[in-house]
């Protein structure tokens, strides 16, 4: 059988493609390109889940990049537990049809407690003394040592945060290259984020981004290269476009004001009490799951949520999905920004009190996305000092916090979330052989690739 891989880069749309992206463009004139209305909501958990199950919410599980666990009162966000999607996956069906299929799942999400035959996935150490290590993920575990060997450690803080930048991505690429080299998968599922970084910094068409694409580009074509002369076919994805953004919505500070969202005093500072919150909004972009503890408030809620400017539509969350699973985890309201608009999880009023992770990049203590976590806080007079103080407090065993992210959500300039929008800002595929119209069919290109006309065996 003729081996696939799968190019997940992240943010790849139409608008994207141009004078910086010349091998990326090359491929598109080979190839083909289609655009096609994001999974909603558009962000990656989703999205990766529509294309790897062939179904939506519905059926895989998977909300939002997090939720509220309704049972322990507590929002979960970027958890990597393949259970957590429902339903059968691609490789599942795969390995049942054709005798001698592999799949490596190199850093899409939910790639942890995979049956997967191959995968790598960010995952840091943490240790019982508060301390966080760097490190991956690997199944089978022992080649987690193996590979960090030949390539060198993952360079985490390229990943997210402020130091965000291509170094991950080509690791993730080099990583690729290393495992189809030792083990042929049949099937490769490669996630390349770069461009989420900066378009989410700088925006859509802002002069930085020319040499954001120039480094994916660059990245891409070399991947491209290396499994085209190896015999691979070549699908590159993307989950969704980015959209200009300039209106950040705190959802979270109007249920406070309303009465409906709960705080409590933590050491001097804000702290959400979710077993008593009337109503909390858990923010992922241009997309918010709103819980409502009484059953009867959820109509006012709704209502009130209408009227903030920046909001484009409240619906209640049957009205979007089947019941099942994901009406379960979802909020039972789920509210859409304007498309110039995002929402922040932001619920203090007064900066000074704000929690003592807001000013850090701790993606699973907040209860909600943060793209401020991109940026470095401009009111700091010297942030290297700020980080290096940080480092050595480490190195020398103290407890200490990395407060360098700023609390202005004005800085970010790109979002997305919404599955409306325009066609320059919608999800790609390039080098499709079936028409797609949405991102399950994803799963479809992929299955028919290896099962043409749904016949078992090999091509």
């Amino acid at each position: 059988m003729q081996a696939l891989a799968v190019l997940n880069i992240v943010g790849l749309s139409t608008s994207c493609l141009g004078s910086s992206t010349p091998r990326l463009c090359a491929f598109r004139d080979r190839r083909g390109v289609q655009s096609f209305p994001p999974a909603f909501p558009a962000v990656t958990c989703t999205a990766q889940s529509h294309m790897l199950t062939g179904t939506d919410a519905s059926g895989h599980g998977i909300v939002a990049n997090g939720w509220l666990d309704r049972e322990s009162a507590e929002v979960r966000f970027w958890k990597q537990s393949n259970r957590l999607v429902r339903g059968e996956k691609i490789w599942h069906r795969l390995q049942r049809e054709l005798p001698g299929f592999t799949c490596a799942n190199l850093f899409w999400w939910y790639n942890m407690a995979t049956d997967a035959d191959l995968a790598i996935t960010p995952r840091p150490l943490y240790l019982a003394d508060g301390r966080k290590s760097f490190d991956i993920h690997t199944q089978p575990m022992g080649l987690r040592e193996t590979i960090k060997a030949d390539l060198g450690e993952f360079p985490f803080p390229s990943f997210w945060g402020p130091a965000a930048g291509i170094a991950c991505s080509e690791w993730i690429a080099a990583s690729a290259r290393w495992i189809y080299q030792k083990h042929q998968p049949s099937l490769n599922l490669v996630y390349l984020p770069h461009l989420d970084y900066g378009l989410q910094k700088y925006g859509p068409g802002a002069p930085e981004m020319a040499q954001e694409l120039t480094e994916i580009d660059a990245v891409a074509g070399e991947l491209i290269d290396f499994y085209e002369r190896h015999g691979v076919r070549v699908l590159i994805v993307s989950e969704y476009g980015i959209s200009p953004v300039k209106q950040p919505v705190h959802l979270n500070r109007i249920l406070r004001q309303a009465g409906l969202l709960s705080i409590k005093d933590e050491l001097g500072r804000d702290g959400l009490d979710l077993f008593q919150s009337e109503a909390i909004a858990v923010a992922d972009h241009q997309v918010a799951h709103v819980y409502v503890k009484s059953p009867e408030k959820i109509d006012a809620v709704k209502a009130l949520l209408a009227t903030v400017p920046g909001v484009d539509r409240v619906e209640y969350t049957h009205e979007r999905w089947s019941p099942g699973i994901a009406l379960e985890r979802a909020g039972d309201l789920i509210v859409t920004a304007a498309p110039d608009a995002w929402f922040t999880y932001y619920f203090w009023n007064d900066d000074r009190r704000a929690p003592d992770y807001a000013r850090c990049v701790d993606i699973h203590r907040k209860p909600g996305y943060d793209p401020a976590e991109l940026f470095l806080d401009p009111t700091l007079c010297c942030p290297k000092l700020t980080i290096a103080a940080f480092l050595l407090k480490k190195k020398l065993g103290l407890r200490a916090l990395m407060e360098v992210i700023p609390l202005d959500a004005t800085l970010v300039k790109g979002s997305h979330g919404r599955d409306q929008v325009p066609t320059q800002e919608q999800a790609l595929v390039l080098g499709a052989k079936r028409t797609i119209h949405k991102a399950e069919q994803i799963f479809d290109e992929m299955l028919e690739h290896f099962l043409p006309n749904g016949r078992s065996g090999s091509e």
